[in-house]
């Protein structure tokens, strides 16, 4: 029975599922645990990927390890939300590897960036010399996270 987004019943509910949460789950366990024989399986799995349901696996790392413990929400509003603009300053982020993410926001302000740094020190850098700087940067706006709950 296919749901509201698109055709996809609750086998390919349950694939999607548990491949989220281990990408690295073989398609024997996969079919076990969805209930299906492998090689059915294993071709709703290639189905999906190929649908563009999954669009590729990652190894997920530790920042803590890393020395990354620092993350900062950096609110960003921009002096000019044009297209020509926006297009630009999504450009330049992409360039910055201290910024996590980049989400365009509808609210008080057009965007909001998760910047993992080492330390409060190179924040301010990263800040100072790097966001700041990105095209049409009319200010910015920043909340330090205290501890993280849950990340994806």
């Amino acid at each position: 029975m296919a749901d509201n987004f698109g055709e996809i019943d609750q086998f390919d509910r349950k694939i999607l599922e548990t491949v989220a949460a281990d990408g690295r789950i073989s398609v024997t366990d996969l079919s076990e645990r969805v209930g299906l024989s492998k090689t059915p399986c294993k071709a709703r799995l290639q189905r999906l990927m190929a649908e563009g349901y999954i669009v590729g696996f990652r190894a997920v790392l530790n920042p803590a390890k890393l020395g990354l413990d620092h993350v900062a929400f950096a609110e960003v509003k921009l002096t000019d939300t044009r297209d020509a603009a926006l297009r630009s300053f999504n450009e330049a982020v992409l360039k910055i590897r201290e910024v996590e993410e980049c989400h365009m926001i509808a609210g008080r302000f057009d965007y909001l960036l998760k910047i993992r740094t080492p330390d409060i020190r190179r924040y301010r850098l990263v800040l100072g010399e790097k966001i700041s700087s990105l095209p049409f940067v009319a200010s910015t706006s920043t909340n330090v996270v205290m501890e993280s709950v849950k990340e994806a």
